[in-house]
């Protein structure tokens, strides 16, 4: 069972951005801080394999993906949607 995106926060930081579930996607902070340390993680890999992605939280019911600064949100929001609603949960 996929995961839905319910909602898409800016954060204080503008290279981040807080995607919100419908339901927990881990109980404990998992940081990965580039794509070698999340190349064990499904949906980290898959999250890494998003151009200029540089790192990923996951915390409960949400997901703080980190971008680039010369990459624009509007280039990678909706594939990030993508690979949280085809991610099976851990």
């Amino acid at each position: 069972m996929s995961f839905k995106v319910l909602e898409a926060q800016a954060t204080p930081n503008p290279n981040a951005m807080k995607f919100v579930l419908d339901r927990p996607i881990t109980e404990q902070p998992t940081s990965f801080f580039n794509a070698e340390a999340g190349k064990a993680h499904p949906v980290a890999t898959q999250l890494f394999a998003i151009s200029g992605v540089t790192s990923v939280l996951m915390l409960g019911d949400f997901v703080t993906v980190n971008k680039r600064p010369d990459v624009k949100w509007n280039a990678i929001t909706a594939r990030v949607k993508a690979v949280l609603h085809a991610a099976e949960p851990g």
